[in-house]
């Protein structure tokens, strides 16, 4: 989220249609100077007045006040106080790992569920609007990667509900009596999605472990996922329904999994501070890092 665009405080004042002429402006300052001001604020404001007149400012002044209700969509003359944008990193992490969490424990057959319908109400909910906003909140923080990897896995999770949902854009329809050809066309959209978290953890590399291994076990459940969807078998009869294979899907569970714990660590490391914890945890920069070669310069100096 860029800031809010400022006037150049080196520009020259242009004339304003309530600007007072010279000789009324001399009027104006002579009374000014003459009255008392008991208030300190109000002698600041009228004092920084363009020739004593509080319509008569212009968009050139470094000071808070606005070009009278025009360039900042500002009701007023003078702007609010500029809030700090907090990290919502945290946020689209913790979205990323409840439902990814939820989808790998299925995926595993875990106390023997295996129905995926349930993920529908996380994915549009959570796992896809939340962060798909805050892959746009990175964006206004100015940081490219968190906006795209946010913003794209909210989407990834948008587009899965809408896989799962019954009569969802008659996807799931238009495959019917075709064997495993539903199967195979959702590896490929799993493969595609493998290419891309590969890539991103590529860009990992000079960061952190944890936040490295993220991406890691990430991609491996993609792949593990795609391929189980790729060989999947054709039913044995047209009534059957063509199952994926078993073991890499749950592979693809268990490495989904620990994707899911490693965002939630990184989410907590990302809130936790002086301000709100009684400790901090540790994400462990690599040596090639630029904040890992800071820490190791820090250290060698102190050995001196």
């Amino acid at each position: 989220m860029s800031d809010r665009i400022t006037p150049n405080p080196q520009a020259k004042h242009h004339s304003h249609p309530f600007h007072q002429s010279p000789s009324n402006s001399q009027n104006i300052q002579d009374v000014g100077s003459s009255s008392s001001h008991p208030n300190p604020t109000h002698a600041s404001h009228h004092n920084n007045y363009t020739d004593g007149n509080p319509l008569a400012h212009s968009s050139s002044s470094p000071s808070a006040r606005n070009a009278a209700f025009a360039g900042y969509l500002e009701p007023g003359l003078y702007t609010p106080k500029k809030t700090k944008l907090g990290n919502p990193a945290p946020l689209g992490l913790s979205a990323f790992a409840l439902t990814t969490f939820v989808l790998s424990l299925i995926n595993l057959q875990t106390r023997g569920v295996t129905t995926q319908n349930l993920v529908v109400a996380v994915a549009f909910g959570y796992g896809g609007l939340v962060q798909l906003l805050a892959g746009m909140w990175e964006i206004a923080a100015g940081n490219t990667f968190g906006a795209t990897a946010l913003a794209s896995y909210g989407g990834f999770w948008i587009s899965f509900a809408i896989l799962l949902t019954p009569g969802g854009f008659q996807i799931a329809e238009a495959y019917a009596g075709q064997g495993n050809k539903l199967e195979l066309a959702i590896g490929f959209y799993l493969m595609g999605w493998f290419i891309f978290t590969f890539l991103l953890w590529l860009l990992t590399l000079r960061s952190t472990v944890v936040f490295s291994a993220l991406f890691f076990f990430l991609w491996l459940a993609f792949l593990m996922l795609g391929i189980a969807h790729l060989v999947t078998p054709n039913p044995t009869s047209p009534t059957a329904a063509a199952v994926p294979n078993v073991p890499l899907t749950k592979a693809g569970g268990l490495f989904g999994l620990l994707a899911a714990f490693l965002a939630w660590y990184v989410a907590f490391a990302g809130i936790a501070d002086a301000s709100n914890s009684f400790f901090t945890v540790p994400v462990w920069h690599f040596p090639w890092s630029e904040r890992g070669r800071e820490m190791r310069r820090g250290e060698e100096g102190k050995d001196v």
